[in-house]
């Protein structure tokens, strides 16, 4: 059991929302947020500019830090945020969102790409 009751939460409106929206990406997150801190996803910026084209929505079940350089626009969604990491995307033109707002924007997870 997590001890964090953001993150408990978190995962308790990602599995609703999966049942309401017969969405199979919502499970898979909360499934994944459900691991142990130790094995959530740590996802360097150098990573997201690799495997996102422009304007993509990005989901990071885990932090984004700030190593590497990002050259194109993207919308990362991710369960926190290193300050140089949030800098970069910003400066990049993008946008760093917080999953429940992802989530309230995009009901059905139309293209969202997971980057772990």
């Amino acid at each position: 059991m997590k001890t964090n009751p953001h993150i408990n939460q978190l995962i308790k409106i990602l599995k609703e929302k999966a049942y309401q929206e017969e969405t199979p990406l919502w499970k898979d997150l909360a499934r994944r947020l459900e691991k142990p801190t130790r094995q959530r996803a740590e996802v360097n910026i150098s990573r997201i500019n690799r495997h996102s084209s422009d304007d993509e929505v990005v989901l990071v079940p885990g932090k984004v830090l700030g190593s590497g350089a990002l050259d194109h626009k993207v919308q990362v969604a991710a369960l926190d945020f290193s300050q140089q990491a949030e800098e970069k995307i910003t400066s990049a033109g993008g946008k760093c969102l917080d999953i429940t707002l992802l989530m309230e924007e995009n009901p059905q997870g139309s293209g969202i790409k997971i980057i772990e």
